[in-house]
């Protein structure tokens, strides 16, 4: 599935984001921004498994053993599951359950209706 143009920006700027946040070296927040662009991006089968990809490397910068295993398998998923079934709002981070449905933040809901 392709995301509709605003909903694409809106997952390029959480990107870019998380990009900003990392080079200052706010690894909490680049990865709040890497929820976001989950969220945004989990109908898209490309930018659901991208956005995996990088949790799983900013859990490597981060040392956290956790993050990377537990992204490993979402990977998969994102890869072969996206156009089936996804759980609207999950965040993506190891720290949730992948089939758990979460609230959207009021600022996302309109790129995903």
């Amino acid at each position: 599935m392709t995301m509709r143009p605003a909903t694409a920006q809106a997952y390029r700027n959480e990107l870019a984001l998380t990009d900003a946040a990392q080079a200052r070296g706010a690894l909490d927040v680049a990865f709040a921004h890497l929820e976001r662009a989950h969220i945004l991006g989990q109908r898209d089968t490309l930018a659901h498994a991208r956005s995996h990809w990088r949790m799983l490397r900013l859990g490597w910068t981060r040392r956290d053993r956790r993050e990377i295993l537990g992204q490993l398998p979402r990977i998969v998923a994102a890869l072969t599951k996206s156009l089936i079934w996804v759980p609207t709002g999950n965040t993506g981070g190891a720290n949730v359950n992948p089939f758990k449905p979460m609230p959207v933040p009021g600022d996302l809901r309109p790129f995903l209706d």
